[in-house]
């Protein structure tokens, strides 16, 4: 990432704007960030989930995230509001710091989208 200047800054946004206003400051990791995209995706804020419901709000992350580079698309929302993704194309396998790049990429874009970094 840090051959992209840009990137890195808005991924530096990202993570101030999401630990100030959800950590007290402390700085939020990729996985919390992806968290709390699933829970923003899900739009059932004020509720308390157990450990696999966890897994799944960072799978709708992941879905979420990843739908505009072509690798998921949204399916439907089931009976209990949770939104169900197909994949399009599979993911080509990827070191972990590649991995890390593309779910930044992926963030970073999302904020974009949804106007909250610039």
């Amino acid at each position: 990432m840090s051959r992209d200047p840009e990137l890195k800054e808005r991924w530096e946004a990202v993570v101030t704007f999401l630990s100030t206003r959800f950590a007290d400051g402390e700085t939020l990791e990729l996985d919390a960030i992806i968290y709390l995209v699933g829970l923003q995706e899900l739009g059932q804020l004020h509720r308390k989930f157990k450990k696999d419901e966890k897994v799944n709000l960072m799978h709708i992350a992941i879905c979420r995230l990843l739908e505009p580079f072509g690798y998921y698309e949204f399916d439907y929302f089931d009976d209990d509001g949770w939104p169900h993704y197909k994949i399009l194309e599979q993911l080509p396998p990827l070191r972990s710091g590649e991995q890390s790049v593309l779910m930044k990429e992926a963030i970073v874009q999302y904020f974009l989208e949804k106007k909250v970094i610039s």
